[in-house]
């Protein structure tokens, strides 16, 4: 299933956090999405059923992620070109696919973030450390839900939790992040990394 693997990286553990901090606008985040065009890092994913898995994703708006699975996790999970490809590592047959804007992901990938949006957010919080906000597509709320979590001074994304719409939940924490650095086309490439594999 793609939340087992759209993992909401949940929030960086070894990162220290601000003492104190206001609570982010709406235009400040976006601002800081809008501007994000590359980065790399650690990440932990806290499964629905309670099962952790580590890995490093890589980040290239818009609309292109990947996160690579340590192992005993064979899994791979592409985006782009519009689509989330989850490869299993396990099985010689190709990958399931789905539309990238039928998942939550696809609204801090997509090329013009704007949480302002009517409708679009569903919660924004925060407290002495964070600022949480709650994103859904507004025409769709079917698709789930993406739950970011920020620190400020400078603002940087620590975590995300998202909701397929159908009661699962994946965390993603975020380690240190590389921004800015150069990241090939060809990392996002899903029939490039089928060839590869072999998937038929």
């Amino acid at each position: 299933m793609i939340q087992r693997f759209l993992i909401a990286a949940a929030l960086t553990v070894a990162t220290a956090l601000p003492a104190a901090a206001e609570r982010l606008s709406l235009a400040e985040i976006s601002r800081y999405l809008n501007q994000l065009q590359t980065a790399q890092g650690a990440f932990t994913q806290i499964n629905d059923d309670g099962t952790i898995d580590t890995g490093t994703i890589y980040i290239k708006r818009p609309g292109r992620a990947r996160f690579e699975y340590a192992a005993p996790n064979p899994a791979l999970v592409l985006a782009g070109a519009g689509s989330v490809a989850v490869f299993d590592g396990r099985s010689n047959t190709g990958p399931d696919v789905y539309p990238l804007n039928q998942t939550p992901l696809s609204i801090i990938l997509a090329e013009n973030v704007d949480l302002t949006r009517d409708r679009m957010v569903v919660g924004h919080t925060s407290d002495a450390n964070t600022t949480t906000v709650t994103a859904q597509d507004p025409d769709n709320p079917e698709y789930g839900n993406i739950q970011l979590v920020f620190t400020g001074n400078p603002t940087e994304l620590r975590q995300w939790k998202i909701d397929d719409g159908s009661g699962s939940t994946t965390t993603v924490v975020l380690g240190e992040m590389r921004v800015g650095a150069s990241i090939s086309n060809r990392q996002f490439d899903i029939r490039r990394e089928a060839d590869r594999r072999g998937n038929r």
